[in-house]
């Protein structure tokens, strides 16, 4: 166990360590990641739950560790570490290495930090660990509990992308909750592939079909997307009222559109006029949560991605033809760049967030579900880790005080922060 302090002085008294499953996993079993899951291996999840005083109040760290045993029986493959195939194709060892732990205190109440309103100070709450430049030592998750002034704790998870999207985090974090609750472990997780069992002497399968939306690196061992610029990110919310008044305000000619396409369109003109005509933000990603690919009960990268491409100005535009290019021109993907990635064979590097300006949909994850004690979240943030310098954008649901509405987040480079939030304003979506 390691202690240390960190520099800013919000944050102090961390101390490190590791936890695994109390079951042993069945020897030489090994987990080969989907096409899917190579392609997001550059991006990491930054997840954190924040609690009030109820939640953890009179526990100790040994208390808090102990039902995590039994909820790690079930995720073999997050508690085990990444190795390479004689062709070099990644794949994980379920050797129960574990997840590692962080302790932490701050020096705020959970109210003075949520007032703050500055994403950047959020780094603290939750590791910003990447894998690599040892793949066989590098954990793929990593839980911190910071402990405020008031009793209150936030919950970082930093969730390396290659074991599965936003759903499968929030899932990964809902079942801990069950098995805190006493209610056994939960349902069994499967995974999008089996473990599979083989000898000392065999190498994994190498298998076929990665996706990508673009090239990068290469980046060896050392799994991040180097940014050309400094990526900065920004989160605000849009109550229900907002939502509602922009919506209606987008669909005068007839056409009704969702809450994830009302914001994605307004947004989209706001970073279209930020950097001018001639700019390449006439195409953007659009990431959703896949109806046909998804498995229910797994951990997988099961996301559905399609491409928006306008043959006008999208500054010229107008919002609600933005939304309806985002609802009836989207093109799917998945089988195109499958094509084109199974070249690859799953060696190539790339990155889906930020390769063209990203929508990522993920209002109706179950974040809120995370219940500890009978205690839920009062906020929760997410970020993603190695986006490209054209940006994402993230919807995710409200907060729980204003769960009719929306959260936003946009990871752009550093210097469009300010002026993003001016165009926010002009629009009526900042105060």
């Amino acid at each position: 166990m390691v202690s240390s302090t960190m520099e800013e002085g919000l944050i102090y008294n961390i101390k490190l360590s590791s936890i695994g499953p109390g079951n042993v996993t069945a020897p030489y079993s090994i987990f080969e990641p989907e096409n899917m899951d190579l392609a997001m291996k550059l991006h990491y999840l930054r997840c954190i739950y924040y609690f009030g005083s109820k939640a953890f109040e009179g526990l100790t760290a040994l208390v808090i560790k102990e039902p995590m045993f039994t909820w790690l029986n079930q995720f073999p493959v997050p508690c085990g570490r990444l190795r390479r195939s004689d062709p070099g194709r990644p794949y994980i060892k379920c050797n129960d290495c574990g997840v590692r732990f962080i302790e932490a205190k701050c020096d705020k109440t959970l109210e003075e930090w949520l007032e703050m309103k500055d994403d950047s100070h959020e780094k603290a709450l939750v590791s910003g660990q990447i894998i690599g430049p040892e793949l066989s030592f590098s954990p793929l998750v990593l839980i911190q509990l910071t402990k405020f002034q008031c009793g209150g704790t936030a919950v970082g998870l930093s969730w390396a992308h290659v074991l599965g999207d936003a759903f499968s985090a929030a899932e990964f974090m809902n079942q801990l909750g069950k098995t805190v609750a006493d209610n056994g472990p939960g349902r069994p997780i499967a995974l999008a592939q089996s473990l599979k069992s083989v000898s000392p002497n065999n190498q994994p399968r190498v298998v076929e079909d990665p996706l990508s939306i673009r090239r990068v690196g290469p980046v060896g061992d050392n799994w991040i997307k180097v940014s050309e610029c400094n990526m900065n990110t920004f989160s605000f919310n849009i109550s229900g009222t907002q939502l509602s008044h922009l919506q209606s305000k987008l669909s005068r000619n007839g056409a009704e559109f969702s809450p994830f396409e009302a914001l994605s369109a307004v947004i989209w003109q706001c970073i279209a006029k930020i950097r001018g005509r001639g700019s390449s933000q006439k195409v953007a990603t659009i990431c959703e949560k896949s109806r046909k690919n998804e498995i229910e009960g797994t951990l997988s990268n099961s996301l559905n991605l399609s491409v928006v491409k306008a043959d006008f100005p999208i500054e010229e535009a107008t919002p609600s033809e933005l939304a309806t290019l985002l609802k009836t021109r989207a093109l799917d993907e998945q089988k195109k760049i499958n094509e084109i990635m199974d070249k690859e064979q799953g060696l190539s590097d790339f990155i889906v967030y930020g390769a063209n300006l990203t929508f990522v949909n993920v209002e109706e994850g179950s974040f809120y579900e995370f219940e500890y004690r009978g205690q839920k979240p009062v906020s929760f943030s997410l970020r993603i880790d190695g986006v490209g310098e054209e940006g994402a954008i993230l919807v995710l649901p409200g907060d729980k005080n204003v769960c009719t509405g929306r959260k936003v987040t946009a990871i752009l480079p550093e210097n469009k922060i300010e002026v993003f939030k001016d165009e926010l304003k002009r629009e009526g979506l900042l105060a």
